[in-house]
């Protein structure tokens, strides 16, 4: 039986049911928040001045970018309260499309897709640690970051999630108290957010058009509550209300954050600059700046790999209640926590690490993963119409143009990577067809054809 002919309620309750669904929406946005919130924010500015030499432009820029993920979040909101179940994307192209279209989306976030963003925070931890503890390893720090918060993760989800809400309201008190500092310590530069006549070049221009694949990359984790629905409270409520208010805070601290760079420090300075927090940190503070700032977001960084090992498991943990051959991923403990789903991507993550490969693996998976997005939202507007009659909790705010929106900017992103980085992309896209054929060909035996990944008839 395909996906889409199964009945709704069978599918939510095999949501992982056995576990009580405790998490609340302060959390959820929490996990949502730390997901988004990087080092791309605090890095990508010096390149796009380079180009866009207007504070306003720049603005609009990330102002742009947020919106547009909010038209993301609103089409993941409605698929979620469908389809109240852990995994995102798997659960929606399954539901949406076919099995097959699911399990490729699944097999790409289940391998790489999380881990690979992981390694790259924690390195990143260890980098800007270095700053405040120099005589230790990077390296070191980061594979005790990573270690630190999978004993965190593998407590259970009551644990994870308390860890998650007060390590991100942390975050954003350090955050905060930085922008507090830049407007009021700071001398500041002749800069202007209003708009005026040669901002209407820089707006259509082709910079600003590359600029926005970079921007939208600093958005990316707006979809992160959908892989943990089955965990939710009430996801009907708890979901919709969890990704629009985290990715509309993030909205906010981005185009504040990027205007108190260009407030504290000249164009000039900023321009192809990748430590732009660090330098507006010594502008604001002084010597002690920049080791401000490396602590800062090494603390911030810690929530962001928190939420990425809470998530990422998941997915292959429902796979894993699919799929017999990896039924072991779908084992939870007592306390609820996916152990073997959870220690998988650990090793992952810590493999890369060690053989420094996880930024190549990272530019591969980027296509694969906007390729997902494009076609799960692509699945909300065809359930609208193939499935008029499927119950609807929550409706996405201003269809079909917000869907539309998003896979118009999604689609110039997807182009952008096949045209700039071809190699990449159809390594990305080599990842894909990779999971295809392994679906097909773990069901293509006569007599199989019936026990898709996810009808669990057997």
């Amino acid at each position: 039986m395909a996906a889409s002919e199964m009945d709704q309620a069978t599918w939510a309750g095999r949501s992982g049911s056995s576990v009580v669904a405790s998490v609340s929406w302060p959390v959820a946005t929490a996990v949502v928040i730390a997901d988004m919130i990087g080092v791309g924010v605090f890095t990508s500015l010096g390149f796009q001045v380079k180009d866009i030499p207007s504070g306003f432009a720049i603005l609009v820029l990330w102002a742009v970018g947020g919106l547009v993920s909010l038209c993301g979040a609103l089409s993941y909101a409605e698929l979620g309260t469908m389809f109240p179940r852990s995994s995102g994307e798997y659960n929606f192209l399954t539901r949406a499309f076919h099995p097959a279209v699911g399990f490729m989306a699944g097999w790409v976030s289940a391998t790489v897709g999380f881990a690979a963003p992981v390694a790259l925070a924690a390195m990143a931890f260890g980098e800007y640690g270095r700053a405040v503890l120099p005589g230790v390893s990077p390296l070191m720090l980061a594979v005790g970051a990573v270690w630190l918060v999978t004993a965190v993760q593998l407590g259970g989800i009551r644990r994870s999630g308390h860890f998650q809400l007060l390590s991100t309201v942390l975050k954003l008190g350090l955050i905060v108290a930085f922008l507090i500092a830049g407007y009021v310590i700071t001398v500041p530069q002749p800069v202007s957010f209003r708009p005026a006549a040669a901002d209407i070049g820089h707006v259509t221009s082709a910079a600003f058009a590359t600029g926005l694949v970079f921007v939208m990359y600093a958005f990316s984790g707006w979809n992160a509550a959908t892989y943990i629905i089955g965990e939710l409270h009430a996801p009907e409520r708890t979901l919709p209300r969890a990704l629009l208010v985290g990715t509309a805070v993030v909205l906010v601290l981005y185009m504040a954050l990027n205007a108190v760079f260009l407030r504290a420090v000249p164009m000039q300075d900023l321009a192809g600059q990748l430590q732009v927090a660090s330098i507006a940190g010594a502008h604001i503070f002084g010597e002690t700046g920049g080791r401000f700032v490396a602590a800062m977001i090494c603390v911030g960084l810690i929530p962001s790999i928190a939420a990425m090992m809470w998530i990422g498991p998941r997915v292959l943990m429902t796979m894993g209640e699919d799929v017999s051959a990896l039924a072991v991923f779908a084992r939870r403990s007592r306390d609820g926590a996916p152990t073997y789903a959870v220690l998988f991507q650990l090793a992952v993550a810590t493999l890369m690490l060690f053989t420094e490969s996880f930024e190549a693996v990272l530019d591969l998976v980027q296509f694969s993963l906007l390729c997902c997005s494009f076609l799960t939202v692509l699945g909300l507007i065809t359930l609208r119409v193939t499935k008029p009659d499927l119950a609807r909790p929550y409706r996405a705010w201003g269809y079909p143009i917000t869907p539309l929106v998003f896979l118009g900017v999604t689609g110039f992103m997807i182009y952008y990577l096949v045209t700039a980085r071809p190699w990449q992309a159809g390594l990305g896209a080599l990842a894909m067809v990779s999971g295809l054929l392994i679906y097909w060909f773990a069901h293509a035996r006569p007599g199989r054809a019936a026990a898709a990944a996810v009808s669990g008839s057997e």
